[in-house]
């Protein structure tokens, strides 16, 4: 089976949709050989902005977008869009000029998928949806003026459901979305856990050199690993961690992630709250560092106040074994309960709340902890991704059954 992925992101970032888009094609070119007794071939098209990396089977092919688009971000952006034109322009060109022996299918990725149904028109190839977040639900939160136009972009999206060979979202929340929109094949794809399958500790005195000189064993540390974009939340855990220190004042605040823009806004924040000298801001660190991050916390959160879709943090928190604080949201409750979490509203005091009970309680931290990773270790693990692409690709080679070419390709051999 010959396979592009079209993955509209910078390529390779130790961020969300990169991370994953890494996993689905390591994975895939692993799984298409089992499926259909050949040597798979898969062309991954992605921004050229980020790290060159090698990935075994797989062709990474970088699109010509002009320097001063470089430094996307996560999540939409007008910045964002001009690079998927760019983009976009380069996967047509790549199909025509692949047209005798065209690709039997079209893995895209979020946005792509618009692209996606456009080629299946034009080429006649088919395509998988990889359906990160709901775009008609992200373009309204991310920019009002788009709130008028959200049954148009809900038929949009819809349409783009209908049309696929299958759809792959990555969490309950979004299967429900794809199957209302009709979606004839729908196989769940969870993000995993990052962490080692090997159980971690890690010496409690080594916590000053790995977070920061001032931490000691006294210090009660709430931990926030990734980006620091709005919908993230940050205000609301910085008020929130402001009003439980003045119960806890051994408690510290330490947010790894973030721009030097992002952290300096939010330093200031901390800053009129009157705990800046207990907020510790370590900017990004490398994905190696994670478990030990992780290990050295009394408390991880994910505090997300916007999206439908569950951060992948929230699984190598649950695996790490340490205690979890979440918003009491459905983006954390198709995969958290109060049985591996404490879940609260995502209000100030109700958060602050939390973090009190969290951090008073060793023993709640201990008992939450282990059964997050007990279920981690079942349901998020490298080999569950990998069980699911397998099943994702097995439905698509019996509906597309065999070389996707259709009557519509052939019209477009002069185009």
């Amino acid at each position: 089976m010959k396979v592009l992925v079209i993955a509209p992101q910078p390529f390779y970032q130790e961020r969300g949709t990169p991370i994953a888009v890494r996993l689905a094609v390591e994975s895939l070119s692993r799984q298409l050989p089992r499926i259909d007794g050949a040597p798979g071939t898969i062309d991954l098209l992605v921004y050229n902005e980020g790290q060159d990396i090698a990935i075994p089977g797989v062709n990474i092919i970088r699109g010509t977008i002009p320097r001063w688009l470089h430094g996307v971000r996560p999540g939409i952006s007008c910045k964002k869009l001009l690079c998927d034109l760019f983009l976009f322009v380069q996967a047509f060109l790549l199909l025509r000029g692949a047209r005798k022996q065209q690709y039997d299918v079209i893995h895209a990725v979020e946005e792509a998928v618009f692209f996606a149904w456009f080629a299946k028109k034009l080429f006649g190839i088919p395509y998988v949806y990889d359906m990160d977040s709901s775009l008609a639900l992200q373009l309204t939160e991310r920019w009002w003026w788009c709130q008028p136009a959200l049954a148009l972009l809900q038929y949009l999206e819809g349409a783009a459901v209908r049309g696929s060979v299958a759809v792959a979202p990555v969490c309950d929340a979004l299967q429900a979305i794809a199957e209302q929109h009709g979606s004839s094949t729908t196989v769940l794809l969870r993000d995993v856990s990052l962490l080692p399958r090997e159980s971690m500790t890690l010496d409690t005195n080594a916590r000053s050199t790995l977070l920061d000189p001032s931490i000691t064993s006294d210090n009660a540390v709430i931990l926030y690993v990734g980006n620091l974009e709005s919908y993230q939340g940050i205000d609301l855990l910085i008020e929130s961690f402001s009003l439980a220190r003045m119960q806890h004042q051994e408690a510290r605040l330490v947010i790894v992630g973030g721009t030097s823009r992002h952290i300096e806004m939010y330093r200031e924040r901390a800053r009129a709250l009157g705990c800046e000298s207990s907020v510790l801001f370590l900017g990004p660190k490398p994905l190696q560092a994670l478990p030990h991050l992780l290990t050295s916390a009394d408390v991880v959160v994910s505090p997300r106040i916007k999206g439908n879709n569950t951060p992948m943090k929230v699984y190598s928190y649950l695996h790490s074994g340490t205690a979890l604080l979440a918003t009491d949201l459905p983006t954390h409750r198709q995969a958290l309960d109060e049985s591996i979490a404490v879940l609260a509203a995502p209000e100030p005091q109700a958060f602050a709340s939390g973090l009190s009970r969290l951090i008073s309680d060793p023993t709640l931290r201990i008992a939450i902890g282990r059964r997050a990773r007990s279920a981690a270790e079942q349901l998020y693990t490298p080999d569950a991704f990998e069980r699911q692409i397998g099943a994702l690709y097995t439905a698509v080679a019996q509906q597309i059954g065999g070389p996707a070419r259709s009557e519509s390709a052939s019209m477009c051999e002069n185009v």
